[in-house]
């Protein structure tokens, strides 16, 4: 891992988004029996098996050139100032893959609380396994049919094992700020930049979305850290 590490800021983002059997408390990550703490120096898991150990380095993108991205944005007059209140801000990623898809769907047009109740009923009545819930019926879940029935798309490719980027893009109901979000979390990539998230354009006033892609080319490739720190700021 490379210093510095933005703990408190990895926590704040999933804090608002726990799914039942998760936690932020204390400064602690729970995932069922796991916990994960930062001693300052390094992640501290309570757990030495391969997988857990997998699932942590992937949700706290333990890999960020954090150097790399400071000297990138250190000029720029917008993000410079944001870095310096964040050093060492990392792109959450994804615990479950599949998990991290259905709320990139469940967020569409809907607040951040609002996706984690969803999710929360999701989970209560499903659980977490893409089988279940390709074969759910999604009633009274509280979103439209047509978006229920993306996640069942989503669901029926990660039962096929074919839960890949391409597969989903081709799904009903998948759009430019959806396959970004997707891609930032799950598929890890440094480039993918939500342009048209509402709290990135309060970020720039409401530009207009050309605007915002025009200024974001000097942030390649790492928008995807550029975006975690335009929604920092607010």
């Amino acid at each position: 891992m490379k210093l510095p590490f933005h703990w408190s800021a990895l926590l704040d983002f999933l804090r608002s988004r726990c799914v039942p059997g998760e936690s932020v408390v204390d400064d602690v990550y729970r995932r069922g029996d796991v916990a994960v703490r930062f001693d300052g120096r390094a992640l501290a898991v309570n757990s030495d098996d391969p997988d857990v150990l997998a699932r942590v380095h992937r949700l706290f993108d333990v890999d960020a050139d954090v150097g790399a991205i400071a000297r990138h944005f250190r000029n720029d007059t917008l993000l410079a100032p944001l870095l310096a209140k964040n050093p060492g801000i990392r792109v959450p990623g994804a615990w479950d893959p599949f998990e991290v898809c259905v709320r990139a769907i469940v967020g569409q047009q809907v607040s951040v609380a609002g996706a984690t109740t969803i999710m929360t009923r999701i989970v209560t009545r499903y659980g977490t396994s893409p089988e279940r819930i390709a074969r759910a019926r999604g009633t009274n879940i509280g979103m439209p049919a047509a978006r229920w029935e993306t996640i069942r798309g989503i669901a029926r490719a990660a039962a096929e094992g074919d839960l890949t980027l391409d597969r989903i893009k081709t799904l009903r109901g998948i759009g430019p700020w959806t396959a970004n979000y997707i891609a930032m979390r799950v598929f890890r990539d440094a480039d993918a930049f939500p342009h048209s998230d509402l709290g990135i354009r309060k970020a720039f006033a409401m530009a207009p979305e050309r605007e915002i892609l025009a200024r974001a080319e000097a942030w390649r490739p790492w928008r995807a850290y550029a975006a975690m720190l335009l929604w920092r700021s607010l």
